[in-house]
């Protein structure tokens, strides 16, 4: 059985505009596990290409500081996970571009729509904190995916390259987990700047946890 080892507590949205109808024409032939785990490599190569454009507007989107300094040290993490990818494609002798991750392109466009609202500024730091969670879903799915095809494959340096990439979703994933517990939940919980409209930043901090985002 091929088991993906990795923990996804929902699964979101992806995209208005995806259908579960089978489209015709695609040009993809998937005849054996390699055709599959080079179409899954493609994949998350736009979709990491995607999320590099996505990620300096979340950061600047946001009003908590550790928010955004979260945001910032993921694009960082995500220009050496693009990186990666090219090393795995190059080593398996296929081209890394080529395909469009419908998935990265619906939950970003969802999140846009979180960066672009108005209102309080810490029930808005926890809407993006939630929009980009479910994008760290996606990629620890596709990440398991991957590595567990280069396993089966005994592709053992494109299962360890992947195996890093996918560490460093985790820890992005609970890294934003700890700033949603920091205090920015429950501020943005708090009925009476809610009632009082307020929209002054926030520095993300406080005492007490709200509830998880995952």
């Amino acid at each position: 059985m091929i088991a993906n080892r990795f923990r996804v507590e929902g699964w979101a949205r992806i995209g208005r505009s995806q259908s579960l109808t089978p489209k015709q024409g695609t040009g993809m032939k998937l005849n054996s596990l390699r055709d599959v785990f080079e179409e899954n490599l493609r994949d998350l190569y736009n979709a990491e290409t995607q999320l590099l454009k996505a990620l300096p507007k979340m950061a600047k989107a946001a009003s908590s500081e550790e928010l955004r300094e979260a945001f910032e040290e993921h694009l960082e993490q995500t220009r050496g996970q693009v990186e990666r990818l090219e090393r795995i494609c190059e080593g398996l002798g296929i081209k890394a571009k080529g395909k469009t991750c419908q998935a990265m392109k619906g939950l970003i466009e969802e999140g846009q729509e979180i960066l672009s609202a108005d209102g309080d500024a810490a029930a808005k730091d926890a809407a993006i904190i939630g929009a980009a969670q479910k994008i760290e879903h996606y990629e620890i799915a596709g990440y398991g995916t991957a590595r567990t095809f280069a396993e089966l494959l005994d592709e053992a340096d494109a299962a360890r390259l992947l195996q890093e990439t996918l560490d460093e979703e985790e820890a992005a994933d609970e890294r934003l987990t700890e700033v949603a517990e920091s205090g920015l939940n429950q501020e943005a919980a708090e009925p009476d700047e809610v009632a009082a409209g307020t929209n002054s930043p926030r520095s993300g901090k406080g005492n007490g946890k709200g509830p998880r985002q995952r």
